[in-house]
């Protein structure tokens, strides 16, 4: 992992919640070329910017850097949708998963 992962990570997580950079650098409340210079490779986000950005993709840090997961805010969609479910339900989604797999 390197500083392109997280150049990388951010531009296709923004991509996914169909913002452009200038929203999101006004969103985080930076001026418009904010995360132009992130991915562009200017900057990079210090660390308590980190966890605001982590926060507006409404992830956590360790989903942001696990690079196996490419959609960790389906994924937490998901698992927050199987908590409310009861097991026979769970267990039903588990084997549409292991089909699927």
């Amino acid at each position: 992992m390197n500083d392109n992962f997280v150049r990388d990570r951010i531009t296709q997580l923004r991509m996914r919640k169909g913002v452009s950079e200038y929203k999101m650098s006004y969103d985080l409340g930076h001026s418009r070329g904010y995360i132009y210079n992130i991915s562009s490779g200017k900057s990079l986000p210090p660390l308590n910017e980190l966890f605001a950005i982590c926060d507006y993709f409404n992830i956590t840090p360790s989903e942001f850097f696990d690079e196996s997961i490419a959609s960790p805010e389906l994924i937490k969609k998901a698992i927050e949708g199987l908590k409310n479910l009861e097991d026979a339900d769970i267990l039903l989604i588990l084997n549409i998963i292991n089909r699927l797999l």
